[in-house]
């Protein structure tokens, strides 16, 4: 497990000079340094000026302040939004970087869990804000999952209409798919992530260093995304993700570290050319490269997240479930080969244990699907598969209700 203080131990990451083709839509290039390996992925967004650099590599925490530094293009007051777990590992290395850069870091606590990711914690990081009489000259720094990533970028978006933050994600979900892009929410009694904006991060480290401290339950949820991911990409991110589970989770073997590192920026270069082609995810884009084929698996995920108010499931847990509910459902419908369905299926099994959902009423799943954000008029728009790597957006009208019962019912039970 990392330990707070490793950073003396370590090279700086950001000595290189580079020029970026300006023609590119994605800029992809390695760094070998004693020690390090960094990867950079560019994203370009409609805006030309909210490009945004995603830094992979080990130990990049340390350099965290210098790396501020750039993305803003000044220093100044920073708000570290975190949880205790996370800031209790990596927090003073974070802190301490930043300090010697020349900001002036405050820290801000919220809970750890989906159910912290609504109005009153959000209301309590603009009270923060507005405590510290943050401008628009100040930063968000969102420094841990999933969770913080969403709400801190949610609150830097509506302070003052909108301040500069940046993304250091800390899980595997968060590195691989909700720190980039620019989604950015919060749960509510109505359904999950019904509130929120698209605002892009000046940019996102990702130092995969952090992944050796998660338990095996974040890890698995991880995991099930980039099954996502690789499901609608198509069969070499799948094989990739397949090798990397296969490896063990063996972080003490810099092979396995190697992969994954590689993988993660697979996995977000492969999210990065869907966020530039479909910003803020249209709802007239229905094409295979719409930013909606990112929720396959996700309309059952939102659904058991929402009646099980967010406590039983992680994120990418249900992620999982997902999977296997849209798989089925896309064989069911005769877009899907059960030779396929057993590929997803087997795959989703070594990201690790699932927890059972047996117990859930099939009737409140039903209902959730309602309140999914993906429903365009009365029909709710279903992610599903023609094959690995081929997603398809199908809208329910052309789905018989007993389908949808028949193939959740299956579902549930196993």
């Amino acid at each position: 497990m990392p330990r707070i203080g490793r950073c003396g131990a370590l090279p700086r990451c950001f000595t290189c000079t580079n020029i970026i083709n300006p023609a590119a839509s994605i800029w992809l290039a390695v760094f070998l340094l004693p020690q390090v390996d960094t990867t950079k992925v560019q994203i370009k967004v409609s805006k030309s000026s909210s490009a945004y650099d995603v830094a992979i590599g080990r130990g990049l925490i340390c350099d965290v302040g210098r790396w501020a530094s750039r993305c803003l293009g000044r220093s100044g007051r920073v708000l570290i939004v975190t949880n205790r777990k996370v800031y209790g590992l990596y927090g003073d290395d974070c802190s301490k970087s930043l300090a010697d850069a020349g900001f002036l870091p405050s820290v801000h606590m919220i809970g750890d869990g989906e159910r912290f990711k609504n109005l009153r914690t959000l209301e309590a990081t603009l009270l923060r804000l507005s405590e510290l009489r943050f401008t628009r000259n100040d930063a968000v720094l969102a420094f841990g999952g999933g969770v913080v990533g969403d709400l801190a970028g949610f609150a830097a978006s509506v302070y003052q209409r909108g301040i500069p933050f940046l993304q250091v994600p800390t899980t595997l979900l968060a590195m691989i798919d909700s720190s980039v892009g620019g989604k950015t929410a919060v749960n509510s009694s109505f359904g999950k992530n019904l509130i929120g904006s698209f605002y892009q991060p000046r940019g996102v480290l990702i130092d995969t260093e952090t992944l050796a401290s998660l338990d095996s339950r974040e890890l698995t949820a991880g995991f099930c995304e980039a099954v996502k991911q690789g499901a609608i990409s198509g069969s070499k991110l799948l094989r990739q993700t397949d090798k990397v589970l296969a490896g063990g989770n063996h972080f003490e073997d810099p092979t396995f570290h190697h992969d994954l590192g590689r993988l993660v920026a697979e996995q977000v270069r492969f999210k990065a050319g869907i966020v530039q082609k479909d910003e803020t995810e249209s709802p007239d884009n229905v094409s295979p490269r719409s930013r909606k084929v990112l929720n396959f698996g996700h309309t059952l995920a939102h659904a058991l997240e929402k009646v099980t108010n967010y406590r039983y499931l992680r994120h990418g847990e249900a992620v999982g479930h997902g999977i296997r509910f849209a798989s089925q459902l896309s064989k069911t419908l005769e877009l899907l080969s059960q030779d396929e369905v057993d590929l997803l299926n087997d795959v989703v099994r070594r990201a690790g244990v699932l927890p059972a959902i047996s117990h859930i009423d099939p009737s409140e799943v039903i209902e959730a699907f309602t309140y999914d954000k993906k429903r365009i008029g009365e029909s709710l728009n279903w992610i599903l598969l023609r094959g690995i790597g081929e997603p398809v957006i199908v809208p329910g009208t052309e789905i018989p209700r007993s389908a949808i019962q028949k193939t959740l019912k299956a579902v549930l039970k196993q």
